[in-house]
């Protein structure tokens, strides 16, 4: 199986500006995306791959799933209770270019403290916490 089997999922009140912006500050390309047939401002799920690593996401709406586990956004939650890792192979730049896409960069590159690597964390447009490295937890121990 490529990839792994751990696929976070995110919900985003603009879904289709959500998955522009992951694809041009953090280099996500879209797998697949499927549009409501009559609102195509509604994604019902896509999938954004990154190397070997993949996200789902879709529109945050009112539903059975929303009501059902009281699904929200970060932005209206007004906070984070997760965050994203990415192996990228140079944070300093990948943040360079997250930057210039317009990412809020939360945290600058920096030596991760205590174990190999460095790394930065960014917020997407709707607030959620995305966290860049070189350390690779797959490569195991050093």
């Amino acid at each position: 199986m490529p990839g792994s089997p751990v696929i976070p999922g995110l919900r985003y009140a603009d879904a289709p500006a959500a998955i522009a912006f992951l694809c041009a500050a953090f280099g996500f390309e879209v797998r697949a995306s499927y549009e409501d047939e009559h609102d195509p401002a509604i994604i019902h799920h896509a999938e954004l791959v990154l190397g070997e690593g993949m996200i789902m996401l879709g529109s945050a709406r009112d539903g059975e799933a929303e009501s059902l586990y009281n699904w929200t956004t970060a932005r209206n939650l007004g906070g984070v209770t997760s965050c994203i890792y990415v192996v990228v192979p140079d944070a300093d730049a990948h943040c360079l270019h997250a930057r210039n896409e317009g990412a809020v960069i939360v945290s600058e590159p920096h030596d991760n403290a205590g174990y190999p690597g460095r790394g930065y964390e960014a917020l997407d447009p709707e607030g959620n916490l995305w966290s860049f490295g070189s350390y690779d937890p797959w490569a195991g121990p050093a």
